[in-house]
C-alpha cells in the first residue's frame, strides 16, 4: 500500500506542509508507504491542450512531471493540499492537476463519453486539505472544489475534505488544534477506507469469488 501526498505551497514549514503531515500520521503509524511531495521542486509546464496523450494515456511534454507519473498510479490512495491564493488552488497544484489531463479517457468519436484511467484500473481514494487565510470557509471559494472535481473526474473517491481557515503566518497550524485534528481524522478516515477494501478483497479471495 502507498499513499500520496502533494503539497501546493513553497512553504515547506508552512501551515498547508503541517496539515499534510497531520493527515499522512495514521499511515507512519501503521507502517504504510507514504511520499510527500512539494510541486514547487519541481519544474512543470503547463498543458498545451495537444491531445499527444490520447492513445497512449501518457503525457508528451518531457519535464519534471513525468518523475511524478508512476508516483500516481502507483499509489492507492492520494491527498491533495493547497493554500488560497484569490479564491482558488496555487499556480503549482493548477499545473499539476492540468498535466494529469492525460489519465482521461475519451472515445475518439464521441467525446461526451470518457473516463477517468482509474475507472478502468480500479477506484482509488482521495482526500483534500484547503487552507486560506480568511476566517470564513466561504472566503476559501474555490480552492477545495477545485482539488476534489478533479480527483472524482479521476474515478477517486473523495473520502473527506478539510477545509482550515484563519491560517496565514507559517506555523500558524501548529497551534489550531481543530485543524491539526481534521487533518488526522482525514488520514484515519482514509486510512479505514483502505483497509476496508482490503479486507473485502482478502475474503471475496477466501470464498474463492
Amino acid at each position: 500500500m502507498k499513499i500520496l501526498g502533494v503539497v501546493g505551497s513553497p512553504r515547506k514549514k508552512g501551515n498547508t506542509s503541517i496539515l499534510m503531515q497531520e493527515a499522512l500520521k495514521p499511515f507512519k503509524m501503521n507502517n504504510i508507504e507514504t511520499k510527500l511531495v512539494f510541486l514547487d521542486d519541481y519544474n512543470i509546464s503547463d498543458c498545451r491542450g495537444c491531445e499527444g496523450c490520447k492513445k497512449t494515456y501518457k503525457c508528451v511534454i518531457d519535464d519534471d512531471m513525468q518523475k511524478l507519473y508512476p508516483d500516481i498510479l502507483d499509489s492507492d490512495a492520494i491527498i491533495l493540499a493547497s493554500p488560497t491564493y484569490f479564491y482558488n488552488i496555487s499556480a503549482d497544484m493548477k499545473a499539476f492537476i492540468d498535466r494529469c489531463y492525460c489519465f482521461e479517457v475519451f472515445d475518439q468519436e464521441d467525446r461526451s463519453v470518457w473516463m477517468g484511467l482509474n475507472e478502468a484500473l480500479g477506484v482509488k481514494y482521495a482526500a483534500v486539505i484547503a487552507v486560506s487565510e480568511q476566517e470564513n470557509e466561504e472566503d476559501m471559494g474555490f480552492t477545495a472544489a477545485a482539488m476534489q472535481k478533479f480527483l472524482e473526474a479521476l474515478a477517486y473517491r473523495v473520502v473527506s475534505i478539510v477545509k482550515a481557515p484563519h491560517l496565514f503566518k507559517a506555523g500558524e497550524a501548529l497551534n489550531n488544534k481543530k485543524a491539526l485534528e481534521d487533518a488526522k481524522q482525514a488520514g484515519e478516515k482514509l486510512l479505514k477506507f483502505l483497509q476496508l477494501k482490503e479486507k473485502i478483497k482478502m475474503q471475496l479471495s477466501d470464498n474463492h469469488l
